[in-house]
């Protein structure tokens, strides 16, 4: 065992799962083979504790490094608060500069709460609308994190039916008592949605939803979730920690005519720098005065220093056309190497939040061998590919000359009946199924 595997072995024996994000998870992408850790990283290369050098093609921070790793500009920007003092008594006026930046590109909001993660500034919205309607349901579409009201969802008066509706996020330790206080539907599902309504009515406190994740909404989808929301009086909140800034300067809402009256920013709002931004309506936001959200952690200053310049640098480089020009390099990439090789795989996503999968029963064989090859030819590489402004034109030719090599070798063995000669450790776990395509 190198380094690398040394120390997730002990982690595993310290750390409840091995690691804090589900997400990071060695598991999740090659058990036992894919280098859980880091020892320093720039623009899009990552290296090991071991000294191996790899072209992150996966994930960059989980869609965090928007503009890249290391970034010269933003870290700089970092450092001098660092010099200046990240942490005192007193207040950091950098936080007045990010409320105003955030409410000038969202003209509909005035009002804004930050946080320092995304799951946390979820928690925070949907506080702010239960508060503001003193109403207890809520309704939505997506992935939001990890804390109770989302997670209620799973829980159920029968028991064999927890998780249910959200395969793979378990509700063990959520109260009991939240049960019917949550409850999904599907993306570009309006009757699914509107039967909710019309099921809740107002008692429903918010609609929470994804504004985009791999397909466009309808038109009357969105027609929908505004007149539905605005009927019953309950709070439209619109999650943007994985979408925002992708698609253009702002948030996917801006650009798809949805009307929120709360949008949550995180990720690539400060490029892996702890952040999280609520904005919104002032009259709802004034709720926030009614009920106690507050953390001494959302005042560092570190968390506003790289917001404000990362939004800078976004719009300064036009960085979402060219994750666009990136994500479209990337899909034609694995279409061309796929029917060059004669494999059946499907191809899913907005340009910058791009997914591919194989079409077989031995898709996760498949997966984790993919991952496997890639790694032995110095990309982290999986079935996604988060664009960043950091992939240059030679990255990006690299990696999908060795995708086309390593889609032979898969389509060979398959062919051949040997894929299992290909993996001699375990196959990749399973992560949960969301409500957005």
């Amino acid at each position: 065992m190198n380094k690398t595997q040394k120390l997730y072995a002990r982690a595993k024996e310290l750390i409840p799962g091995g690691t804090q994000l589900l997400s990071k998870r060695p598991e999740m992408f090659a058990p036992e083979l894919w280098p859980a850790y880091y020892d320093s990283a720039e623009g899009c290369r990552v290296r090991d504790l071991d000294g191996n050098e790899y072209i992150d093609m996966s994930y960059m921070g989980i869609g965090a490094c928007i503009v890249g790793y290391a970034d010269e500009e933003i870290d700089a920007a970092v450092c001098r608060a660092v010099k200046k003092g990240n942490m005192t008594t007193l207040n950091a006026p950098e936080e007045v500069a990010l409320a105003e930046t955030l409410c000038r590109i969202h003209p509909w909001a005035s009002g804004v709460r930050f946080a320092r993660s995304g799951g946390e500034s979820m928690a925070v919205a949907v506080r702010i609308a239960r508060a503001h309607t003193r109403r207890d349901i809520v309704l939505f579409c997506g992935y939001h994190g990890w804390h109770d009201w989302y997670l209620a969802a799973n829980l159920s008066d029968d028991r064999a039916l927890d998780g249910h509706l959200l395969p793979g996020l378990s509700p063990r330790g959520v109260p009991r008592g939240l049960s019917g206080t949550a409850y999904p539907f599907a993306y570009n599902d309006t009757e699914g949605f509107v039967r909710l309504v019309e099921r809740y009515g107002e008692k429903i406190a918010a609609v929470v939803m994804e504004p985009i994740r791999s397909e466009y909404p309808h038109d009357e989808f969105i027609e929908a979730i505004h007149t539905q929301s605005r009927k019953i009086g309950a709070v439209l909140v619109v999650d943007e920690i994985t979408a925002g800034w992708r698609l253009n300067y702002g948030g996917a809402h801006l650009k798809l005519g949805i009307e929120p009256d709360i949008a949550v920013f995180g990720k690539a709002i400060s490029n892996g720098f702890p952040m999280g931004a609520i904005i919104g309506r002032k009259e709802v936001m004034s709720a926030a005065q009614e009920s106690f959200i507050s953390s001494t952690y959302w005042t560092d200053r570190l968390g506003f220093a790289a917001s404000l310049a990362t939004l800078k640098k976004i719009k300064e480089k036009n960085i979402p056309e060219v994750l666009k020009r990136n994500g479209k390099a990337v899909q034609e990439g694995w279409k061309k190497a796929a029917e060059r090789n004669s494999l059946d795989i499907e191809v899913e996503g907005l340009y910058p939040l791009s997914h591919f999968s194989f079409k077989y029963d031995s898709a996760s064989l498949m997966q984790t061998i993919f991952v496997k090859e890639m790694l032995a030819r110095g990309f982290l590489a999986t079935g996604s590919y988060y664009a960043s402004y950091a992939h240059g034109e030679a990255e990006i030719e690299s990696y999908i000359s060795a995708v086309d090599e390593v889609f032979g070798v898969i389509a060979r063995a398959q062919s051949g009946g040997e894929l299992h000669r290909l993996l001699d450790t375990p196959v990749k776990h399973s992560g949960f199924r969301r409500l957005t395509k």
